[in-house]
């Protein structure tokens, strides 16, 4: 799979250890490495700006979305390569899923576990073929994906949509298996939702 952009899902706080900042910055000196670029959801705040800012430095291109209300509280970050301001979550969510060919959360909360899942989701039931990935920053994420084979093993998740979220603690090793993704064959819907 050709990867021209990634969109990263990540807090809009830095969390408390600071592995997770330097987390955000190897992914995007991965990313710049390459010629990939960076979707993201807009903020100069937290882990967020640390990526964009890291992307910047190094000469990479970063693609912000936020919603106008965010825009005024979080801030959005002028000092990135285009910032597109809209009006809701849901056509932020829209937009990035559209100029994004994958998709990677690194450490952040509930928005972030949200937006992760949702596009999980649309991948398992064929609204996309794009991967979805889990950057696990010092086991981060690995009770997540403990939960997901739980899941998994009890029926409630086939082992093939299972293997649809990646899970790896090295950016590089991450999007390396994110660019051999090959999804699952799924039933088409024959109407895509608007949203997509």
């Amino acid at each position: 799979m050709n990867m021209q952009r990634v969109c990263v899902f990540l807090g809009a706080n830095p969390g408390l250890d600071p592995a997770y900042a330097e987390a955000a910055r190897a992914m995007a000196r991965e990313l710049v490495s390459r010629g990939i670029g960076l979707v993201y959801g807009g903020s100069a705040v937290g882990l967020m700006k640390v990526l964009a800012d890291a992307v910047m430095a190094g000469g990479g291109e970063a693609l912000g979305v936020i919603p106008q209300a965010l825009y005024d509280k979080e801030i959005g970050h002028t000092g990135i390569t285009r910032l597109e301001v809209v009006s809701s979550m849901h056509e932020r969510k829209a937009r990035m899923a559209e100029l994004a060919d994958g998709f990677v959360a690194l450490p952040g909360g509930i928005g972030t576990l949200e937006e992760i899942f949702e596009v999980f989701t649309w991948g398992q039931l064929g609204f996309h073929a794009k991967p979805c990935g889990l950057l696990d920053v010092k086991g981060y994420y690995g009770g997540l994906c403990a939960f997901l084979d739980h899941v998994r093993d009890q029926g409630f998740l086939k082992n093939d949509h299972r293997g649809m979220l990646l899970c790896d603690p090295d950016p590089a090793r991450l999007l390396e298996r994110m660019a051999r993704f090959e999804p699952p064959r799924v039933a088409k819907w024959v109407e895509r939702p608007n949203q997509l």
